[in-house]
């Protein structure tokens, strides 16, 4: 009796089954649902920038909007946000460590990627020899730069407490093989 039932409940089991899969494999749907699946929340190729330059009712736009549109719609709004923020940037000829005026340097700025060099050194900034956005490593102090070029004018004096966001080291070490992160405490 016993195992009637358990023949029963199997053949049950495999009917059910059967019936709710598909061998569709032609199915244009998936597509679309995969897409509507991944939405694009919040992007920042440069740490800070997107937080700071972006006004709060535009963040959607400007988070959807692609890297190669963003420079055209947000530098203005940029400069504007900019010259309201830092004192470095007071006047029309005030320029940042870069040389930099408000208009080239919120152009720079409103494309939000993250460069990469292929072929030279990879640096957020070094200032030893000028070496900018052509990638980042762990120990750039990214955000320390971009204060410094926001804030710190012509030649990084100005404004010094506005200039650093004084965490000069990790916590711990980064590794020095691959996966490079240390690991939590």
């Amino acid at each position: 009796m016993i195992r009637k039932i358990t023949t029963i409940a199997c053949m049950l089991l495999i009917a059910a089954v059967s019936v709710n899969c598909s061998n569709d494999d032609d199915n244009n749907d998936i597509k679309n649902e995969t897409k509507a699946m991944y939405v694009l929340e919040d992007q920042m190729g440069r740490p800070a920038i997107n937080t700071v330059f972006v006004a709060t009712e535009d963040k959607d736009d400007f988070n959807t909007t692609i890297p190669s549109e963003q420079g055209a719609k947000y530098a203005s709004k940029f400069k504007t946000n900019l010259e309201a923020l830092s004192p470095a940037f007071n006047e029309s000829t005030d320029t940042n460590a870069l040389g930099q005026d408000a208009t080239a340097f919120t152009t720079l700025l409103a494309t939000d990627v993250l460069n990469v060099s292929l072929d030279g050194k990879t640096s957020f900034y070094d200032g030893s020899d000028g070496t900018l956005l052509t990638g980042r490593n762990l120990t750039d102090d990214v955000i320390t730069t971009e204060l410094l070029l926001i804030f710190g004018g012509e030649d990084f004096d100005e404004n010094p407490t506005l200039s650093d966001d004084h965490v000069d080291a990790n916590d711990k070490e980064f590794l020095t093989e691959f996966p490079y992160l240390a690991s939590p405490w």
